[in-house]
């Protein structure tokens, strides 16, 4: 079932979305500065590609004092702009039936979107 989802929800925007994260990183890259966060879009990208079947897993250092500061400058500058698009695709497409297990995939995308370090979908 994990393999039909994906599937589908490559074909109906997932790889558009990952493809926009993941060239949104390589511009984040382009600056010293912006290498942690862009490494950070870049991964939440490819979580995007494929996350049914995939579970949120926090890194056991994931609440050290660097990554919870990286993690409140990626809030106030990205994550809660993707968080909030991520919110809004789930509750358009949790108007149907059909639309239900997508915007599962969106709601289980926002933490990782709002604290992508120390995060990841295994």
């Amino acid at each position: 079932m994990s393999l039909l989802g994906n599937i589908l929800w490559l074909i109906f925007g997932g790889f558009f979305t990952g493809l926009g994260y993941i060239i949104g990183g390589i511009g984040l890259c382009l600056t010293i500065v912006g290498i942690p966060f862009g490494i950070q879009a870049m991964k939440l990208g490819v979580a995007t590609f494929a996350p049914f079947g995939k579970e949120l897993v926090e890194e056991p250092n994931a609440n050290s004092v660097l990554r919870v500061i990286l993690n409140v400058v990626w809030i106030i500058f990205f994550g809660w702009e993707i968080a909030v698009a991520h919110l809004v695709s789930a509750a358009v497409l949790a108007i149907t039936i059909i639309g239900i297990p997508f915007a599962l995939q969106h709601i289980k995308l926002i933490p990782m979107a709002l604290l992508p370090l120390g995060r990841s979908l295994r």
